[in-house]
């Protein structure tokens, strides 16, 4: 295993292997210091060799792989394929390899559902270089033999433990048999159980594993708060913390419904507000992430469809008003600010019931999630629930070596 390093931060991108033309396009589009991932997986890459990548959501593992991708296909020549579990992860990735390649002459290809065949059939006749494709659209266009991947060089795996972990198994499967032996494998992600690792690496050759930081670290600069709170109270202590914050801010529930409800509510408080999920249509979860991202919504109401994948600079406010319904979600979700060295803020909503939940968190993350009291309109109805000691089911997480951890 390797361990994070900063030596070649100070002198930016020099000295990692990347060709002098890579080295001015980044210059030109002002990515001066490379991050741990990027200083630590770059020049293995670059080698060709297979290797897995760790590290925190939003410390830049799409130039990470993307670099070297542009790199060594100007070398061996044949293809790049990046797989990926959401249609935006995919296009906010193509859009870096278009930022990055376009000077080079790189034709990519988006092959995503939600959008017509044929602009993707289009893309492909134009031979591309690198292939951005979520499984299920990719495993389509297999079929229909639109496409084959013999001339494919390089694969990456982006979000691997939710490729692998949350029901795409056997659609990976299918790719990678699809795949020639003779390839490079790269998988990148913010958590990585260990027998999720052990699955991936037997497709593998070698791998490296680049760990900048165990897996289910959270950013540093993402301050964490908790409310313990009755679900009949939730959307009433939702408005007074959009009173306090008044930046753009991304609410997360746990279902499609809940996130009409919720952002409804926040359309009828005065607050332009908008909603991504799995019963919106593409173009409509484009024009809501545009919306956010321009400001003409402050409020951005998702479910976990947007816990990865969702880059956007100077989100103030994370707000889980559900639990995810697993505690690397919950590092996702944070991971949506404090994005590039910013600072932000993560608040959770937690009913009394939800201690074994909240536990677990903590357990991964290895941090106290500090509990804050409610606003005293709401704790005259609830004080108890916000009182540790009267939560006997709760026991906060205790690092192992501190006295009296059981």
């Amino acid at each position: 295993m390797m361990s994070s390093s900063n030596e070649n931060s100070s002198a930016g991108f020099y000295g990692l292997g990347i060709a002098p033309t890579l080295l001015e396009i980044l210059a030109r589009h002002r990515f001066k210091t490379p991050t741990p991932i990027q200083t630590q997986a770059i020049p293995l890459a670059i080698q060709g060799k297979d290797l897995v990548g760790i590290a925190q959501t939003g410390t830049g593992k799409t130039l990470a792989f993307g670099i070297p991708i542009i790199q060594r296909l100007a070398q061996i020549k044949g293809q790049g394929l990046v797989i990926l579990p959401t249609r935006e992860l995919a296009l906010q990735v193509e859009e870096v390899f278009h930022r990055v390649g376009r000077g080079l002459g790189l034709r990519t290809a988006v092959l995503i559902g939600g959008l017509s065949f044929k602009p993707q059939l289009q893309a492909l006749s134009q031979k591309p270089h690198v292939i951005v494709a979520t499984p299920g659209r990719l495993i389509d266009h297999l079929r229909q033999k639109n496409l084959r991947l013999d001339a494919v060089r390089i694969v990456v795996l982006d979000e691997a433990d939710r490729m692998l972990d949350m029901g795409f198994m056997p659609q990976i499967q299918k790719i990678l048999q699809a795949l020639p032996k003779d390839r490079q494998t790269m998988l990148f992600s913010a958590t990585m159980p260990p027998e999720i690792m052990k699955l991936a690496s037997s497709h593998m050759k070698l791998p490296i594993r680049v760990e900048i930081a165990p897996a289910g670290t959270t950013v540093e600069q993402v301050t964490q708060e908790l409310f313990v709170v009755k679900k009949e109270q939730k959307l009433v202590l939702l408005e007074k913390l959009l009173e306090a914050y008044q930046g753009p801010a991304l609410v997360f529930a746990r279902t499609k419904y809940g996130a009409e409800k919720v952002m409804r509510y926040i359309r009828n408080l005065g607050i332009k507000a908008a909603d991504i999920h799995s019963n919106r249509s593409l173009p409509q979860r484009r024009e809501a992430l545009a919306g956010f991202k321009s400001g003409k919504y402050r409020v951005l109401v998702a479910t976990d469809i947007a816990s990865r994948g969702l880059d956007v600079i100077g989100i103030e406010l994370v707000l889980n008003f559900d639990l995810p319904s697993t505690s690397e979600d919950y590092v996702h979700r944070i991971g949506r600010t404090a994005r590039a060295g910013a600072k932000g803020h993560a608040i959770t909503f937690a009913m009394p019931d939800e201690g074994r939940e909240i536990r677990a968190i903590e357990n991964l993350t290895k941090k106290v999630l500090p509990i804050s009291k409610l606003p005293e309109s709401l704790a005259r109805t609830g004080s108890e629930f916000i009182k540790p000691a009267a939560r006997p089911y709760y026991r906060p997480y205790r690092h192992p070596r501190r006295r009296g951890y059981r």
